[in-house]
């Protein structure tokens, strides 16, 4: 559901900001280590250290909002 969002958002903000997607299900120690508990679930990180994230289906607005704080 979110796919076709986060594709946009990574193309609208190439060269500027990272975005990646990970299968939780095939790492379950990243799962472990970020404490992510629900998905679909967006860690933004600064500088390697998590600055924001959002828990559950989120529009293009609110993540677009937090990427601009970064």
């Amino acid at each position: 559901m979110l796919a076709p969002v986060i594709e946009e958002l990574s193309t609208e903000y190439a060269g500027r900001i990272k975005i990646a997607k990970l299968n939780t299900d095939e790492n379950p120690n990243t799962s472990i280590q970020f404490n992510i508990s629900a998905i679909p679930a967006m860690l933004f990180f600064k500088n390697g250290q998590i600055v924001n994230q959002l828990v559950g289906a989120r529009g293009k607005p609110d993540i677009k909002r937090i990427l601009d704080t970064l």
